[in-house]
């Protein structure tokens, strides 16, 4: 997995970069999360990943009523007319590393992410503010646009700015724009299933799939199997109940390890085990809470591509 929310915050912090934290249920909607921080003065964010035919993806953060036509930014990268689709489910989780629904320019902060390439919206510099979610979407943060850049920049990641409703000519004599903001190379993971993509935003899920087509190529019966075995393994990590629990031991574990030490026995004697339950309860509940909404959004997703290939029959 990747880095949690408490760690992300606690970098911003040591870089002394200034935020306000809004903790509230867990949101997949800008209209729900509105409901808890619409109120408060800061642009509220909306966050598309996508995906090229040459499995490089891209985060596109926009104010939320910015209208961003992924045609005409296809085209302005170089990709032509439908150069550009929603990056599958799948992809969040393997890619991002984040909870569905959570997309944000943080999760570029994974190393897992590196490839990936984020165009943010140039509006976001007329407001004093803006809100992120910080790697989970049960909390959202404001902070100036500019220390948000000035983080990435901090982890090595290019950010730009872009004008997302601008539609300039591109063509023969008017090369495409933002081509230079196409990633040079795509991510290890490339066998990601593509059965159905979903519109991810950050903060805006809309349940409505999108087809995803692809051109059929001469594969072997074996290849075949061993996609398919891949696919699966993509996915089963956070549909399967028992690697669940395994994965929350493994976490218990490496934090009583962590603490029972030498130093620590003789400095608490008797009080060790309330020292280590507090620093169960202190290190793992955010892990917890994330690991349980990908465990709770891959079971969704499993059952909604269950329905499309095994639909009911009628009487």
């Amino acid at each position: 997995m990747g880095i949690s929310k408490a760690q992300l915050l606690q970098r911003l912090q040591a870089q002394q970069i200034h935020f306000s934290q809004y903790d509230h249920p867990v949101v997949m909607t800008v209209e729900a999360q509105a409901k808890h921080v619409g109120h408060i003065k800061a642009g509220l964010s909306k966050n598309l990943f996508l995906k090229d035919k040459k499995h490089r993806f891209y985060i596109v953060s926009a104010l939320a009523d910015t209208k961003v036509d992924l045609k005409v930014l296809s085209q302005r990268l170089g990709l032509g007319k439908g150069g550009l689709r929603m990056a599958p489910e799948e992809a969040v989780v393997e890619v991002l590393e984040v909870p569905l629904g959570s997309v944000t320019p943080f999760a570029l902060v994974n190393e897992s992410a590196r490839s990936v390439s984020l165009l943010l919206d140039q509006g976001f510099k007329t407001h004093e503010c803006c809100f992120f979610h910080p790697l989970s979407n049960d909390t959202s943060i404001s902070l100036h646009i500019e220390d948000l850049y000035k983080f990435l920049k901090s982890v090595g990641r290019m950010v730009a700015y872009v004008d997302l409703e601008a539609n300039p000519t591109v063509g023969k004599d008017q090369p495409p724009d933002l081509a230079a903001l196409v990633p040079s190379d795509a991510p290890s993971i490339q066998n990601i299933s593509e059965k159905t993509a979903t519109l991810q935003i950050d903060g805006d899920v809309k349940s409505k799939p999108v087809a995803v087509t692809a051109k059929a190529s001469k594969v072997s019966s074996g290849q075949q199997k061993e996609k398919s075995v891949n696919n699966a393994n993509s996915s089963s990590s956070f549909a399967d109940p028992e690697q669940f629990i395994e994965e929350i031991l493994k976490k218990a574990s490496a934090i009583v390890v962590a603490e029972i030490k030498e130093e620590n026995i003789k400095q608490h004697g008797g009080q060790l085990g309330a020292v280590v339950s507090n620093s169960l309860r202190k290190n793992l509940s955010l892990e917890l809470k994330n690991l349980a909404t990908m465990f709770k959004n891959t079971a969704y997703t499993e059952g909604f591509g269950a329905g499309i290939r095994c639909p009911a029959k009628r009487l």
